[in-house]
């Protein structure tokens, strides 16, 4: 490509992604972007430069030919630009959502350096979403049945994205799954505005199709124990759990009626249905004013799932600056425009209150030396105490190790914080036949970061299965 080629690409202006109005969408549920359409999907798609090293495709978890997609779609081409997808990617029409592309692919696109980079995100999307308009999913071609048989504990990205793998490479793979919906995170935790929850079904289904049995009510480590999975004939297993264990500030007034931790808030408001009430009879309090305790995207969906079921006012307290945030900064702005206060530089140190919550004690801080996560730490500013009035208080300040699985298994390492001890490449445990990836192996992360996961164990448990590596 000539220089001139690159420099009238570089003018071309980014696709912009229609939304909803946020006024209107502060009062629904349904998603707040609509989607690219064709034509601008192909303009977008022109902006590529179709470089030769491709590094995109190193900054993509589950190593999707981006160059070759994009292509297809250039060409109009949608449904190749699909099927290419599908090479490498399950659950394509998820991660055109909720994947943190600014900080993967997109970041080390080369057109980013000279202006924006390709919304590699959005035209996967696109390409989904074609492709499911369209009837019939694509189904990848699959290897002959290798005879084997691999139990998947976890039906969240990293479990979809491990247990579709492996179906495809010729084994027999079911997964066990707690709840009573597949999907793990991607039910329970994002909300119908971010992810609509037909699109988790669909994806769930397209993994079915390729071989996967998914079992549901079942908690490995009490309904059957790993070692039961092994005696009933289960070659290896891979455990993809989360960290669903909320955590607390372990400040005054955390029992009090009206304090949820985010898990819990946002599991009865998209699991079991809360937003539709009273269709669906789930008890949830509405709150008139809402604070969320947190910084990260589940803080912002937990907010902007208070405005939506009616909160007059919704408050971030944030402890750090804007600059520290960890959450998305389309998220941040979706958030603003629908009217989320954001308090931050601000600490709570007691919940106040009798039997219910009626407002919140906090300091106010300022930023000293990084520490160890390499951003500024807060500092108390003494004698900055204020008292804020809310009703409802979410924490959404992170997640631990849920113990049940790990603990039914004592030959199994743990590291010191109860995550399972798990070769980073791999997802190998210290018992050679059981692999481990997404958030119980290190910590809470995102989606895309489970799904690779899933992929590299994928890869080494056939590997293993097939005698191709030594146990």
């Amino acid at each position: 490509m000539g220089a001139e080629d690159k420099k009238s690409k570089v003018k071309i202006p980014r696709a912009v992604m229609p939304e909803q109005d946020a006024e209107a969408r502060k009062g629904n549920f349904d998603e707040v972007a609509l989607g690219l359409g064709e034509e601008a999907a192909v303009r977008e798609a022109s902006r590529c430069l179709q470089c030769k090293k491709k590094p995109c495709v190193a900054g993509c978890p589950v190593e999707i030919d981006i160059p070759a997609f994009i292509a297809s779609i250039e060409e109009g081409d949608f449904m190749a630009a699909a099927a290419k997808l599908k090479e490498q990617n399950n659950l394509p029409a998820i991660c055109g959502r909720v994947c943190p592309q600014e900080t993967q692919c997109e970041e080390v696109c080369t057109l980013g350096k000279k202006g924006q980079p390709v919304a590699i995100g959005r035209l996967e999307r696109f390409a989904s979403d074609y492709e499911a308009a369209q009837g019939e999913p694509i189904i990848p071609p699959k290897s002959p049945p290798t005879g084997k048989k691999v139990a998947v504990i976890g039906a969240g990205p990293g479990g979809l994205t491990c247990a579709g793998d492996l179906a495809r490479m010729g084994h027999d793979v079911t997964i066990f799954e707690a709840l009573n919906a597949p999907g793990g995170v991607l039910t329970y935790g994002i909300p119908e505005f971010r992810l609509p929850k037909d699109i988790v079904i669909r994806e769930v289904e397209y993994v079915r199709r390729l071989g996967v049995e998914l079992k549901l009510d079942q908690v490995i480590g009490c309904s059957y124990t790993l070692q039961e999975l092994f005696a009933q004939g289960y070659d290896a297993a891979f455990i993809a759990i989360g960290a669903g264990l909320p955590m607390f500030m372990d400040i005054p007034g955390e029992n009090l009626n009206g304090v949820y931790s985010a898990n819990e808030y946002l599991t009865r408001s998209n699991l079991m249905k809360a937003y539709l009430f009273p269709a669906y009879d789930t008890p949830i309090k509405k709150g008139r004013k809402v604070a969320v305790i947190g910084g990260g995207n589940v803080a912002l969906d937990s907010a902007r799932t208070a405005l939506r079921l009616g909160a007059e006012e919704v408050s971030i307290v944030y402890r750090r600056s804007r600059a520290e945030m960890p959450a998305r900064a389309e998220e941040v702005e979706h958030a603003v425009e629908e009217g989320v206060v954001f308090k931050f530089l601000t600490l709570p140190v007691r919940i106040l209150g009798d039997e219910w919550v009626r407002g919140m004690e906090c300091l106010e801080m300022e930023l000293g030396e990084p520490d160890e996560s390499g951003r500024r730490r807060p500092v108390p500013i003494k004698g900055s105490e204020f008292e804020l009035e809310v009703d409802l208080v979410v924490m959404a300040i992170g997640t631990r190790a849920n113990p049940l699985l790990p603990s039914s298994i004592p030959e199994l390492k743990l590291n010191k914080w109860g995550y399972i001890d798990a070769d980073p490449e791999t997802g190998q445990t210290s018992i050679p036949n059981i692999f481990a990836g997404g958030d119980i192996v290190t910590g809470s992360a995102t989606v895309i970061e489970a799904m690779g996961a899933g992929k590299n164990s994928a890869r080494a448990i056939h590997k293993l299965l097939m005698g191709e590596e030594a146990p």
